[in-house]
């Protein structure tokens, strides 16, 4: 059941087997949840204009990909948030592990001499993708693949290692707030009510975490 304090709107009953703290509705008849929601432009926009500068620059192709899974993953989670349907929500998980998979990729690729497309890559990191896309649970593998990223780069290339600590501890700022979100989701409801609109918002903590993720993601980058 949902919370007293959520309302109908336009999409409906939500459909979706998550539903964050913030209260459905309620800035937005046409948004479920509109802080969540409009936290994700930091997650489209941004590496829109990354994929273009890139083009322009011609840089290889492989960088584009890294900036439009970033795109991917904010236009999914700006769905699933204003919508909180099913079907959204599957369009919010899956980008991620397919952007990490383009970001493994690149890891590899990085430091290559040649202008070449390993081929033999791509075709074990896309067996991966439809692998995870049907037998797992999507945030284990995209915290493992974050930690394998983190460690494989600080391996090979110890000169990144601060640049690696800086990505993996956003991530990890993010976690927590996505968890302090979750667990004191009512205490938070109740001290939303007692402050002006604006004020309220800054108790959002899941915006947040779209936030973390681009910065991370620009870190990678």
């Amino acid at each position: 059941m949902a919370p007293a304090a959520d309302r109908p709107g336009y999409w409906g009953t939500p459909t979706s087997t998550l539903d964050w703290c913030e209260e459905n509705y309620v800035v937005s008849y046409y948004i479920a949840e509109f802080w969540n929601t409009v936290s994700n432009l930091i997650m489209i926009l941004p590496p829109i204009y990354g994929a273009i500068q890139t083009c322009k620059d011609g840089l290889e192709v492989r960088y584009v990909w890294s900036f439009l899974g970033l795109a991917a993953v904010g236009i999914g989670s700006w769905s699933f948030h204003m919508t909180l349907q099913y079907e959204m929500q599957l369009l919010d998980e899956l980008p991620m592990i397919y952007s990490c998979c383009v970001f493994v990729y690149c890891l590899y690729e990085c430091f290559k001499q040649e202008r070449a497309v390993n081929y033999l890559s791509i075709t074990l990191l896309l067996t991966f993708s439809i692998i995870v896309s049907v037998v797992s649970f999507f945030f284990f593998n995209v915290l493992n693949l974050n930690i394998y990223i983190y460690t494989h780069t600080v391996g090979v290339y110890p000169w990144l290692r601060a640049l690696g600590f800086t990505s993996l501890s956003i991530f990890l700022l993010g976690f927590v707030l996505w968890n302090i979100d979750n667990i004191f989701c009512d205490s938070l409801r109740t001290t939303r009510q007692q402050l002006p609109p604006v004020f309220g918002a800054v108790t959002q903590l899941h915006a947040y975490l779209m936030i973390q993720i681009k910065v991370r993601g620009q870190h990678f980058l």
